[in-house]
């Protein structure tokens, strides 16, 4: 608000949102107004789809002449304030989110049974459930690489695949349970971590990064033309599922629901994977705490501080990073055993760049190094990704062919956009010190690398 006596500016936010309706009506002309199609003769035709680009580019326009109205100076003003002591309101958050969190993800089950019923709840936790905390361990996973160690890595994929079809190859051909694979899997991803980790010692930045991306794709490479190992493209099926103490989930007489007395139903399987990924998300997180007070935690930070400086402290930056890619592998393996258990079949689709681009992107919008915004940041990007195919209501408005699953980038990219301009650092951009003196003191964020220490 302008102070008494000011005339409101509104030229520079009308500029500003002039712009952006200028750039995204370019942007969107060719991807969202033109639409080609097939008629009955296998014709291809051109239509357009005008009332949806300008809705789009409508509400881009007003939201940027809010944003500069409103927040841009405000945030402005914010960079500018010192860091004040935290609020009683905001220390009591810091204080009780995570055991309500905990409590929250415990409860999930059985609060989505009693609010969408047994019909209902096998979508909510499964595709929303057990999806989101597959990403967030993985996402955990990747930030001891990245937001601990400081170390780029675009290929992070790799080692959920080989988790994945560690799994899935040992229980179709020698039998080999889900519990008995599950820490194989996790130490297989960790040696190739330390395979990878040689070749990268000397790198940094982005050299680290293309050598990490290409590890990556050699991975899913071999996964593609070793045809006799893999199956290819064909992928392997029929991937053994994960029992209750020997109980498999079937409708038998030997299986869970006959030696419990109840009636089959998928819903118990369901829940039962639910559980067994989030006591594994569990475990990851409270390894990375710990690990983060040990020696080679503090190690990691100051490896992402500044290498040069950890040299000159005596600190073996080579098995510092082999330990961070080991470390960060093994729960990515971890991950891709579920995974394979899980779905029953995997493919190479499942493990390209752009699953690694995702997990990354959890990373560095939740705030690198931070447990919590990793977590949050795996709940919005994979749920609101996957709230799109709820969305089926705005056929009324946008028209039969509008389906909104294929926007589901578009708006994962505009939500990076905001995110990076909002919060630059992560939604959480505070860090708790490893080690402090008397008492943990907040550090500005000018005098740390990653946040707030």
């Amino acid at each position: 608000m302008a102070a008494k006596g000011e005339r409101l500016d509104l030229l520079g936010p009308s500029a500003d949102a002039a712009r952006a309706g200028v750039i995204a009506f370019a942007l969107f002309l060719p991807l969202v107004g033109f639409l080609t199609a097939v008629n009955g003769r296998n014709e291809l035709y051109l239509t357009t789809r005008w009332p949806l680009l300008f809705s789009l580019v409508g509400a881009i326009v007003a939201v940027r002449f809010l944003w500069a109205f409103t927040v841009a100076g405000r945030l402005r003003q914010r960079r500018e304030r010192p860091v004040a002591a935290p609020s009683s309101a905001r220390t009591f958050a810091r204080r009780w989110f995570v055991p309500f969190a905990v409590g929250f993800v415990i409860a999930y089950p059985v609060i989505v049974l009693l609010t969408a019923g047994t019909g209902g709840a096998l979508k909510w936790i499964d595709n929303f459930g057990i999806q989101i905390l597959i990403y967030v361990m993985l996402g955990w996973g990747l930030n001891i690489v990245v937001g601990l160690a400081g170390l780029l890595d675009l290929g992070y994929v790799a080692f959920y695949a080989v988790g994945a079809y560690s799994y899935a190859l040992l229980a179709k051909n020698f039998g080999f349970t889900f519990w008995m694979l599950l820490p194989l899997a996790g130490i297989l991803s960790s040696f190739w971590g330390i395979l990878l980790g040689f070749p990268v010692l000397r790198l940094r930045g982005d050299y680290l990064a293309i050598v990490t991306l290409a590890f990556g794709e050699i991975i899913r490479l071999i996964i593609i033309n070793w045809v006799d190992l893999t199956n290819g493209y064909a992928g392997i099926t029929s991937i053994p599922r994960p029992s209750f103490f020997g109980l498999p989930f079937n409708a038998e007489d030997n299986g869970f629901d006959a030696f419990f007395g109840l009636e089959f139903s998928p819903l118990h399987r369901v829940i039962f994977l639910y559980y067994v990924i989030l006591a594994l998300a569990f475990v990851t997180a409270f390894v990375t705490v710990r690990l983060r007070r040990l020696p080679v935690g503090r190690a990691w930070e100051a490896l992402r501080e500044d290498e040069i400086a950890c040299r000159s402290l005596g600190i073996n930056t080579t098995n510092t990073k082999l330990t961070a890619f080991a470390m960060g592998a093994m729960f990515a393996g971890f991950a891709g055993s579920f995974f394979a258990a899980r779905q029953g079949f995997i493919s190479p689709e499942s493990f390209t760049f752009l699953e690694s681009a995702t997990i990354l992107s959890i990373v560095v919008l939740g705030g690198m190094g931070s447990q919590i915004g990793v977590a949050v940041a795996a709940i919005v990007m994979i749920g609101g990704t996957e709230i799109t195919r709820e969305l089926d209501f705005l056929k009324a408005i946008f028209g039969p062919t509008f389906d909104p699953t294929q926007y589901r980038m578009l708006l994962f990219g505009l939500g990076m956009v905001l995110i990076m301009i909002w919060r630059p650092r992560g939604l959480i951009s505070t860090r708790a010190p490893s080690v402090f003196l008397k008492e943990r003191k907040r550090i500005s964020a000018d005098l740390v690398k990653e946040g707030h220490g």
